[in-house]
């Protein structure tokens, strides 16, 4: 098979399309055509080397979320069959012709969805519903502050955040990105590179916020969370050391969390796939969920993809296509 590889930890023109063994699939494992690859700034982590993938996946290959088709089940697989269309968060590899993943962890494509749009899903919609749901507890009716509101973890949490009753506010670095996230659902946006979002929002009162910056935002973050708010991390691109006042988390009794998926072990990524199959599956089929794609470029143009992610110029996702 085809894959993309990091030839060595460098800038995106490290990025080799290579022959590669075609994986050997488990009992309770599927073989998956892919047929596209989702792009994350993880991915960019681990190509310059600063992101090593866990143990059991290839090292030199990015890549954690696909679509494609089914080709081989192992022999104790009985969710999938061959020619099932699925989706899958996997912990690297996804940049090639073929994957294996184990069956608890594919989510079936739904309805009308191209494979483009299937792998903007898996990787974005876990994020979300894991941090903001799971461990931001979100309810309806409460304030959710998203930083990074175009990205592909923001467009998804906007739009899940809407469907089950919260109000969204994003932050973003240009209007224009601002009204694509109003036009996804948002009911308002900051943009940071003209105003401070601290001051913008000291009046609002915000119950949770997903945060993927770090850094600076910290301390703003805190003074903005109501009473019993709840702060979450999925990433610190500004710096990942902060200095923590603790008189302000008792005093509003606020709960701080944050996470990474990738090397959480199989039966935790099942158990996340049958409760995103089964509250966040019906929103999408309803077609209250969107996927907002940027660009989908051929496999081979990888390293103008990783070149477009790092830019933070896209709206949405970026995908690498297969077919």
């Amino acid at each position: 098979m085809k894959a993309i590889v990091i030839s060595q930890p460098g800038k995106p023109d490290v990025l080799r399309v290579q022959d590669y063994p075609t994986p050997e699939y488990g009992p309770d494992e599927v073989l998956i055509e892919v047929k596209a690859s989702g792009v994350n700034r993880a991915d960019l982590f681990q190509r310059e080397g600063h992101y090593p993938a866990p143990a059991g996946v290839p090292a030199d290959i990015p890549g954690m979320e696909v679509a494609g088709t089914v080709v081989a089940c192992g022999d104790a697989v009985t969710a999938w069959k061959p020619g099932d269309g699925v989706c899958v968060l996997v912990a690297g590899g996804g940049y090639a012709q073929y994957i294996k993943a184990r069956e608890g962890q594919c989510l079936p494509i739904p309805p009308n969805f191209t494979f483009a749009e299937a792998a903007c899903l898996p990787e974005a919609i876990s994020t979300v519903w894991s941090n903001v749901f799971q461990r931001g507890q979100l309810k309806a009716g409460e304030n959710l502050l998203v930083h990074g509101g175009s990205s592909g973890i923001g467009v998804a949490a906007i739009q899940l955040g809407k469907a089950f009753g919260a109000r969204v506010i994003v932050t973003v670095g240009s209007d224009e990105k601002g009204a694509a996230c109003i036009q996804l659902g948002a009911d308002r946006y900051i943009n940071y590179k003209t105003q401070d979002f601290a001051s913008e929002l000291s009046a609002v009162g915000i119950d949770v916020i997903l945060d993927m910056v770090g850094g600076d935002y910290f301390p703003k973050n805190i003074g903005l969370l109501r009473e019993e708010g709840r702060l979450v991390y999925i990433n610190a691109v500004n710096g990942s050391r902060v200095q923590l006042n603790l008189s302000q988390i008792m005093a509003k009794r606020l709960t701080l969390t944050g996470s990474t998926l990738r090397g959480r072990d199989y039966a935790f990524r099942k158990a996340l796939s049958a409760e995103i199959h089964k509250e966040v599956w019906p929103v999408i089929t309803a077609g209250r969920f969107k996927p907002v794609i940027d660009k989908v470029l051929p496999f081979t143009e990888a390293p103008a993809a990783h070149e477009l992610m790092a830019s933070s110029q896209h709206i949405g996702k970026i995908i690498l296509s297969w077919e």
